[in-house]
């Protein structure tokens, strides 16, 4: 079997993703980026956001236009990464257009893998993702990639599902200052990239953060929200928490075990016994009225 077979990534990524047992991996078409799919109101590929004059090998805030939010970045790590949970700073990151340099500390996730991973075989869980070499505190680990859906499309294919296929449809609601609500809805099943195969915890080391580089459909970007050890399976919370505890259990939707729930099997002490689930993918959309 040639390398390029060998890895998951099919060559696309920076490094070679092995898998456990290899070449038993489901079959898919990997992509490292978001592709355009059914319904989506934007292409993620078309370049949309102005770059940044800087003329610094470096950009710096706030004089860069591209980091009025703030710097989001240090030494390669997320900002503010232990403040998991209140962590809603908008992240753009310095693109094609923009006149500083590559080496430019505002470029993370558009550098792709620092960090050799592995899909592999779970005793109850199906495909997972290990790390194989140590990631420090806010690293950048991965991206979920994958078709971007318009909304109708998404629940469509969701509705399609029974409570024994796999989920890998995802939907992001980034809450702005002003009321609105901007919804992302990603589907790696068919088409997609590494991060297809995390799996939920209730106690995750992983944080998704959603971050702008080309345009405004948003790159998944996940970091390290503490220290992960070689060998440890990376996980995030499905249902954008970072952690699911107790206190927190009175705003997660549950299930009805009999239609879609699906148990959790994180082994967490924190374990809400059922994965996150979203009623409104599973429903007719209503209808809103304009003022």
């Amino acid at each position: 079997m040639s390398e390029e077979r060998r890895d998951v990534g099919r060559g696309l990524e920076n490094l070679p993703i092995r898998s456990w047992p290899e070449g038993q991996e489901p079959k898919f078409q990997y992509t490292p980026e978001h592709v355009i799919g059914p319904g989506a109101d934007a292409d993620p590929s078309q370049i949309t956001l102005p770059g940044c004059a800087c003329l610094t090998a470096s950009c710096l805030s706030p004089v860069c236009s591209c980091l009025l939010h703030g710097d989001s970045y240090y030494h390669s790590c997320l900002r503010d990464i232990e403040r998991e949970e209140e962590f809603s700073r908008p992240v753009f990151e310095c693109n094609v257009m923009c006149q500083c340099g590559e080496r430019c500390k505002n470029r993370v996730v558009q550098r792709g893998l620092q960090f050799h991973l592995q899909a592999f075989k779970t005793e109850r869980k199906g495909w997972g993702l290990r790390t194989l070499e140590h990631i420090p505190k806010g690293r950048f680990v991965c991206e979920y990639a994958g078709e971007i859906l318009g909304a109708s499309e998404a629940r469509r294919r969701i509705q399609q599902q029974t409570k024994h296929d796999s989920n890998y449809i995802i939907a992001v609601r980034e809450h702005l200052g002003n009321g609105q609500i901007i919804e992302t809805f990603v589907d790696p099943t068919n088409i997609g990239n590494i991060g297809r195969f995390l799996n939920h915890s209730c106690e995750p080391n992983l944080l998704m953060v959603p971050v702008r580089i080309e345009s405004m459909v948003p790159r998944l970007a996940l970091f390290a929200a503490r220290d992960i050890l070689p060998k440890e399976e990376l996980s995030y919370d499905y249902s954008g928490r970072f952690h699911n505890l107790l206190k927190n259990n009175g705003n997660q939707e549950m299930p009805d075990k009999d239609k879609m729930g699906k148990p959790c099997y994180c082994g967490t002490k924190s374990c809400a016994a059922f994965l996150p689930y979203d009623s409104s993918l599973y429903s007719a959309p209503e209808k809103q009225t304009i003022c």
